[in-house]
């Protein structure tokens, strides 16, 4: 199984406005696995940062001024993500500019380039119903150590976000990058056989069903008669 967990970051917040990516993070995952093959993108967005937006991520106009335009990685972009279940917090805003720069390329949108889209905000809020689940808060609450993280950043936000969602799922507690070496080239499960387990029975003892027949009196009483088992009783009687 292969997972990208993807993040952005971008001029402002709003793409149908004219707002760009300026900044692409991807962080892959084979089997529940970091590969340490990860792929990350500054981007010339040409034009300028709202001021806003600065204060969240830092990237200033002039450090993105010589970097390359969308056109340039999305070749490689594409090609890295294709088929591979996506990841993203909050999937709705990263999905809607990636829409937003193919189409101003003329190619179709995201989701058809992948197998699909999963967004681990939707899976937060049912997991933590009315409580805060952005990222920084699920790191806190997750216990995942995000004290490197003192500006948004995308491939940081993207390594971020696969130790968040390790967590959410399944009770895997970290992440490990699979470099292969030291594992043995496959597992073998030894079956066992339960016949050769003797299960003892344990018999109520006479007190034991006294108080068990007392208790079933009661219930019977406080029903009117109505107890399923006493109609079972009589009809087998």
């Amino acid at each position: 199984m292969r997972q990208i967990f993807l993040d952005t970051e971008t001029t402002g917040l709003n793409p149908e406005s004219g707002d760009r990516i300026i900044e692409i993070g991807c962080v892959e995952m084979l089997n529940r696995r970091l590969s340490g093959r990860n792929l990350h993108f500054y981007v010339n967005p040409e034009r300028p940062n709202h001021e806003d937006a600065v204060k969240v991520h830092g990237l200033t106009d002039d450090f993105l001024a010589d970097k390359p335009r969308f056109a340039a990685v999305v070749d490689e972009f594409l090609e890295y993500v294709d088929g591979a279940e996506i990841v993203i917090h909050n999937a709705a805003f990263d999905v809607g500019f990636l829409n937003e720069e193919l189409r101003r390329l003329g190619r179709p949108k995201f989701p058809g380039f992948v197998r699909q889209v999963t967004d681990s905000l939707t899976m937060a809020r049912e997991l933590f119903p009315g409580k805060a689940n952005s990222l920084d808060a699920l790191c806190r609450r997750l216990e995942v150590d995000n004290s490197n993280r003192s500006l948004h950043g995308a491939l940081i936000d993207a390594a971020l976000l696969a130790e968040v969602y390790i967590r959410m799922t399944r009770g895997q507690n970290s992440l490990v990058i699979d470099t292969g070496e030291g594992r043995a080239s496959g597992s073998v499960i030894e079956a066992i056989d339960f016949s050769a387990f003797v299960l003892p029975v344990l018999l109520a003892s006479e007190v034991e069903l006294e108080a068990h027949a007392a208790v079933l009196g009661e219930l019977d009483k406080a029903s009117g008669g109505k107890t399923v088992w006493r109609r079972l009783e009589a009809a087998v009687a």
